[in-house]
């Protein structure tokens, strides 16, 4: 599985066409995060976006945005888990095999958790490496997905790490070529286990 985050400031096209572009070629969910806009110009983005992504959208925290929107799906740090309200679906970021727990014990569906790989996004902070995403996965019987400096380069080296997926961010608001992008990713990911 391919869970994509919206970065509008790296996205080298229109945002929303490259939002539809993620969307048609196949990530299974797409997150809203753009952490620095208003409410209400998240909640115009949001709007646009579900239109174009329907339920493949999660909107990242800003819960009373969802909730006056409609949309289902939402996207919590760990302390904001303890009121999931009424949304079908509820993911995680953790940093940490006792936030994964927490997060599991919470009610999340998911869990993102990183960064695995050196990444511009979190410049000057240490990787924290494969190890740690295996022991993630191995800690909660919930899907787990690998984020940070995933690349062509990276993605096999996640393989029998047991995660369900990768979460990419720059890397496809960047990429010349979206759609190619996430086939590769999806393949790679197959060619691991069937687990991916």
């Amino acid at each position: 599985m391919i869970i994509a985050v919206t970065d509008r400031k790296s996205c080298t096209e229109d945002f929303y066409r490259r939002t539809e572009r993620i969307y048609k070629a196949g990530a299974d969910i797409i997150i809203l995060r753009e952490k620095d806009m208003s409410d209400e110009e998240y909640i115009e983005a949001a709007r646009k976006c579900y239109e174009i992504c329907g339920n493949r959208l999660y909107i990242n925290s800003r819960m009373h945005i969802a909730e006056e929107i409609g949309v289902k799906n939402i996207h919590l740090p760990v302390r904001l888990l303890k009121d999931r309200g009424s949304f079908a679906h509820v993911g995680a970021s953790v940093h940490s095999r006792e936030e994964a727990l927490r997060a599991k014990a919470m009610g999340a569906d998911y869990i993102i958790a990183g960064h695995i790989f050196p990444t511009d996004c979190k410049r000057g902070l240490p990787p924290r490496g494969v190890g740690y995403i295996k022991e993630i996965s191995e800690a909660v019987d919930i899907p787990v997905f690998a984020i940070g400096g995933i690349t062509r380069e990276t993605v096999m080296q996640l393989k029998g790490s047991g995660i369900k997926g990768i979460c990419v961010m720059s890397g496809l608001m960047k990429a010349e070529n979206p759609e190619e992008l996430i086939d590769y990713f999806k393949k790679s990911l197959r060619r691991d286990n069937r687990k991916l």
